[in-house]
């Protein structure tokens, strides 16, 4: 039987990546680069064998997809900030099994799922910056992407984060999940974005961030996911925050009875709120 090791909210902005080059930005993500390596360590710790990612870039518009190929390699640059992210080059294993298991679920729970061995299907940068700190000894972990429908509802995604959970204890795999994605994500205008690398777009959203990590960090899980579908529409929330609602469908929802630990300080970036939070796991999800 599968194990659910680790479950966490994690950052995957491109600044972290500009931070270990060379130039006038190096270093600037230093506090979300240790984050980052620290929750590959502690879920190499706790024995994990996968990352299923909730990627918040693989973003879909009809169904929900698991990327179930055998081996993710290439080279990576973004098609939206390539003067941010360009060659990137990657290889990890997959996981065909588990990805095959987690579309079971999905469909089994009334949605309707598709998983994919395609040869041009390649990684998001929501998955690829966070493996580069976790996942990059000689002996990498296996990776399985699930992407996200921006069109789908916070109850949707709760049921497909059960599915995960479902799905893992079915398999024979120590799973690490990543809810990889941003708190608010309104970004600034064209015209004055450059000014905001470091700056959030709006001071009531990182009022809203904070409130959000203090429930978090308190276990006021249940008080978070009530006001969860008004924080994503108010605060433009990244995906539809489909990461974070199968983040918290996979511990159990508003069941869920423990407390967030923060591992990097909270940190605007090019106008979004930014943070790593790990979350114990209950005792449902462990062999």
């Amino acid at each position: 039987m599968g194990e659910v090791v680790l479950a966490a909210k994690i950052t995957h902005v491109p600044s972290i990546w500009l931070s270990i080059q060379t130039g006038k930005h190096h270093g600037i993500r230093r506090h979300a680069e240790v984050g980052l390596a620290e929750v590959g360590r502690r879920a190499r710790e706790r024995g994990a064998d996968t990352f299923v990612v909730a990627d918040s870039h693989w973003m879909n518009s009809m169904s929900f997809h698991i990327n179930g190929k055998a081996r993710h390699q290439g080279s990576y640059a973004s098609h939206e900030l390539p003067h941010f992210i360009a060659d990137l080059e990657y290889d990890y294993p997959g996981c065909q099994e588990l990805a095959q298991l987690i579309g079971e679920e999905i469909n089994a729970g009334g949605q309707k799922s598709m998983v994919h061995d395609v040869k041009d299907l390649g990684l998001e940068y929501a998955t690829l910056v966070p493996m580069h700190f976790m996942n990059r000894d000689g002996n990498p972990l296996a990776v399985v992407p699930v992407g996200c429908n921006i069109y789908s509802s916070i109850d949707e995604n709760r049921r497909v984060g059960e599915a995960i959970a479902r799905a893992v204890l079915r398999s024979d795999r120590k799973v690490a999940f990543l809810a990889s994605g941003s708190l608010s994500h309104q970004f600034p205008p064209n015209e004055i974005s450059s000014q905001y690398l470091d700056k959030i777009s709006n001071p009531i959203n990182e009022q809203a961030d904070r409130l959000v990590l203090d429930q978090w960090r308190t276990g006021r899980i249940a008080e978070f996911l009530s006001a969860l579908p008004a924080y994503n529409e108010r605060f433009t929330g990244e995906a539809a925050m489909a990461d974070t609602a199968m983040l918290f469908g996979i511990l159990g929802w508003d069941g869920y009875s423990g407390h967030g630990e923060q591992l990097c300080d909270y940190f605007p970036s090019s106008g979004t709120g930014q943070v790593i939070v790990d979350f114990p796991i209950p005792d449902g999800l462990k062999a």
